[in-house]
């Protein structure tokens, strides 16, 4: 399972590191340039890592999840005590801020079950966002496409 997920990691670091080196060439100042070589530079490394060491690249995704859940559950936690909104509003900030810290106690708590949970949750989501976007690209280009008829007939 680490390997699965360090693979993945792998090529999303690979191909992050290949945008920032188009970017990086295809700008015209040498600043912006440097600016975007530095991050190509780290996502190669990070994914020259993940593809190497597969088991600990898993263990430090568990534990970064571990660390952020928390700190952004307390922020909606206090979100939720925040003046104006409905109650609705407030429930659900408060909910989800509860939810957010008790992910992150578990996953510190058990690491190793909890990268098996996040790989297994990290695709899902993959798959589940890979289809809404094709099918907003899908919407988008039927709404240009109808943009351009209603221009063109003026």
């Amino acid at each position: 399972m680490a390997r699965s997920t360090a693979t993945a990691l792998f090529w999303r670091g690979l191909l992050a590191a290949g945008i920032d080196l188009i970017r990086a060439f295809s700008s015209d100042r040498a600043g912006s340039a440097l600016g975007y070589l530095l991050p190509a530079v780290l996502s190669f490394a990070a994914a020259f890592g993940a593809l190497t060491w597969p088991g600990v690249t898993a263990l430090v995704l568990t534990a970064w999840v571990a660390a952020w859940a928390p700190v952004t559950g307390v922020m909606e936690v206090a979100l939720s005590f925040r003046h104006g909104g409905s109650a609705g509003e407030r429930a659900m900030w408060l909910l989800s801020g509860l939810v957010s810290i008790v992910l992150g106690f578990m996953l510190a708590a058990r690491p190793d079950s909890g990268a098996v949970t996040l790989a297994t949750v990290f695709g899902a989501f993959s798959i589940l966002h890979g289809a809404f976007v094709l099918a907003l690209s899908a919407r988008t280009r039927r709404t240009a496409q109808a943009r351009g008829r209603l221009v063109g007939s003026h």
